[in-house]
């Protein structure tokens, strides 16, 4: 595994304990639910399935970069825990851009001359 998914695989392990803290094991099992099982099931598939996984890791963090930033906004006493959602989900994002970045850089030329 490349280093830059170990950090995705580490990012989303992260989200999990994360998500698991703020919501509590004993708390509000649906929200644990939605929120941690996706990373949970990411981190998993990322071995097995690199490219796939870490591209739908990267779609779903721009949905956890969202919902830490409404959180954030509009309720103060979990601030924190929501801007740790932000910066995780922004490690996965680009950790998990680095790969494709990489291949398409690789091939020289000039960015966006279609070759």
């Amino acid at each position: 595994m490349t280093p830059a998914r170990r950090i995705v695989r580490l990012a989303l392990i992260a989200l999990v304990v994360l998500f698991a803290s703020w919501f509590g094991i004993e708390g509000d099992r649906v929200a644990l639910l939605v929120f941690a099982l996706p990373p949970l099931l990411l981190a998993w598939w990322l071995p097995r399935a690199p490219a796939l996984a870490g591209f739908w890791a990267g779609v779903l963090a721009l949905a956890w970069f969202s919902h830490g930033i409404m959180v954030a906004w509009s309720r103060p006493p979990e601030r924190w825990p929501a801007l740790a959602e932000v910066a995780l989900a922004l490690v996965v994002v680009l950790a998990a851009s680095v790969p494709g970045l990489r291949a398409r850089f690789a091939r020289g030329g000039k960015p966006g001359r279609v070759p």
